[in-house]
Order: C-alpha cells, then structure tokens, then sequence
C-alpha cells in the first residue's frame, strides 16, 4: 500500500485573512468620487440605444476609471480577493439605468457569463415568493438563509439596489485561511477534502447534458490555490442512487469545514447598503446570506443584481474543473451555465 501524498505547505498569500482583518486591507473598500460618478452617467448616456448585451469595455468609456478598476482586478487575484465598492448614488438612477451602468462598471473587471439556461448575464436577487418545491427555486431568488459557498465564475458582483426590512447580511471567509486551519486542526480532513466529490446538476441547469460531475474543495494547480464549494449540490448527488453514498469520512469533513468556518474569528458579516458594489474571487472567498424579513411594499423589497464573471488574470485550476467550467487554463473564458438551445 503507498504512503500517502504529503499535504501542501500552509498558505502565506494575501489570500489568507481572519474575519475583520478584511475591512483593514487596503484592497478592501474603494470610494468613488464625484468624478467617477460623472464618468459612469456619461458612459450610460452614451450607450443608451444599445441593447445591454451589446455593451462591451470599450463601448463603455470609463477614461480615468476603467484603470482604477483593472487594479481591482488585479487586487481581486492577487489580493484579499474581495473589494466593496462604495459611493455609488444608485437612488439617481431607475432600475434600468442602474442595470446598465452596473453591466458597464463589470465589463472593465471580466466577461459576463450566462447565469441560467435562458442565458440571463444579470440576475436579479431578491424574494420571488416561489413555493419550495418550484423548479424556478434557488436560494438567491428566496429569503432563506443561504450556507457558504461560491459560485460558478471567477468573480461574482453584486449591485445593491435596497436592502431588506431587517436581515439580509452577507458573511465573508477566506477559503485560503481556511484550508490553513483545516491544516492545522485536522490534516487529515484537508486530505479528504481535497478529494472530488460528486456534484448534481443544478436544477435551473438546463442546458447541461452532465447530471453529475466530480471536483475538490480544495485543490491546486501549477502552484494556485483554489477553493470551490457548494454543499447543497453535494448532498442531492449523494441522495442520489445513481452515485456512490457518502463516506462518514467525507461527511465529517464537510461538517468540519463548514464549523471552522461559522467560528466567529473566521468570517465577517458585512450590509450592503444601497449602491454598494461587492466584488468577490470565488477561488479563495466563500460567501454566505442570513435570512431576511423583506418590506410589505414590492417598490421597497430588498433586490440585489449580480453578475458571475470570468477575469482575463485568472488561475490556472485542477483538471477535474472541467466539466463544470468548461476551461482551466490560466485567463480562459470560463465557467456559468450554458444557454439550452432551442
């Protein structure tokens, strides 16, 4: 029997932070000025005939922005992998205007992806009062309580356009800090965890003919780290006949994962408040929603636009990203659901 492969040394990256320390990096908020804000409103009144889908980096002139922004990117990679954006007065704006100028600002940071099989790029966070056992159903267009986890693109933004009655917090954790403490604690849980397990198809995931696929939470490739992770498709797989059950071992792991994570010290709980752009690499952040208690009036309810995006300075990723991203060299357009053709 062979021995078994040695585990990666420890992180020291500036990936790796433990709850408020994120809101003391110089990466992490980012105002904008009265002159952005004039740049961004001229740049919406210039594409204001074109569709959205239209609408590309260069369509969007941002002069002195648009290389503030490339810095993020390249902040979002090489950095905390995470900046809020502040300053933006979306209360100036209607919904549509709002949509574009957001859609503009994200084109300078990467490549929109479809985030459904109708090949939606902007999605539209907030309560659609779907029974449980709609289809349409996913967390993000309910007021549950959503775990941590991340999503299928290199970076995810979301737009705050007005926040719930009371609720509606987002918590931050450093998946690097956190195979850090794994490490530590439990090595031989990381070992297990950077294992593939089985994911299910996502049911809005329409225009993937893969029921299955397999990948790690935590892998490397050519010297990156990446971690990826979404407990609610792991655990319909494993409902699953049609896949082996679930170890003990791997479930332990993930309860472990999942616990060092919830510890206090570990993440930090941020509200969005109107506006406010927060932007996240998915590879070395998990994010998670409370529950939320949304207004009486449909004018007033809480609704966030996001947007998945693939970034041209990406990582390279394991092979067993494959099938759910389509692509894992270094900087290749990835990820986000395929459109179903009709």
């Amino acid at each position: 029997m062979s021995a078994p492969r040695p585990l990666p040394d420890p992180l020291a990256s500036p990936a790796v932070w433990r709850g408020r320390e994120l809101l003391a990096r110089r990466d992490w908020c980012v105002e904008l000025a009265a002159a952005d804000i004039d740049e961004l409103s001229h740049a919406a009144e210039a594409t204001a005939h074109s569709p959205i889908d239209d609408i590309t980096a260069g369509a969007f002139a941002l002069p002195t922005l648009g290389p503030r922004l490339r810095q993020i990117q390249q902040s979002l990679e090489t950095g905390s992998g995470a900046t809020l954006l502040r300053g933006f007065p979306s209360e100036r704006f209607d919904e549509a205007q709002a949509t574009r100028i957001f859609w503009g600002l994200a084109q300078h940071i990467g490549t929109p992806l479809s985030q459904s099989a109708a090949g939606e790029r902007v999605f539209h966070v907030r309560d659609e009062g779907y029974q449980p056992h709609d289809p349409r159903a996913r967390g993000p267009n309910t007021r549950k309580r959503l775990s941590f986890h991340t999503d299928r693109c290199d970076v995810i933004a979301f737009l705050c356009l007005r926040q719930a009655l009371s609720g509606g917090e987002n918590d931050l954790v450093s998946s690097a800090a956190l195979f850090n403490e794994v490490r530590r604690r439990r090595p031989d849980l990381l070992a297990e965890l950077m294992q593939p397990y089985y994911y299910q198809r996502h049911n809005v995931d329409l225009g993937n003919a893969r029921p299955y696929c397999r990948q790690p939470i935590f892998s490397f490739c050519q010297g990156h780290f990446a971690g990826s992770f979404l407990r609610v498709l792991i655990e319909r797989a494993y409902a699953s006949a049609e896949v082996p059950e679930m170890t003990a071992v791997q479930r332990e792991a993930l309860d472990f994962l999942e616990a060092v994570a919830d510890e206090p010290g570990m993440h930090v709980r941020i509200r969005q408040q109107p506006g406010d752009m927060l932007l996240l690499n998915n590879w070395v952040t998990f994010h998670r929603r409370t529950e939320f208690e949304d207004f009486a009036a449909p004018e007033e309810r809480r609704h966030i636009l996001r947007i998945w995006l693939s970034v041209p300075n990406s990582r390279p990723l394991d092979p067993a990203f494959q099938d759910n991203y389509g692509a894992t060299a270094a900087g290749a357009l990835r990820g986000g659901m395929q459109a179903r053709s009709t």
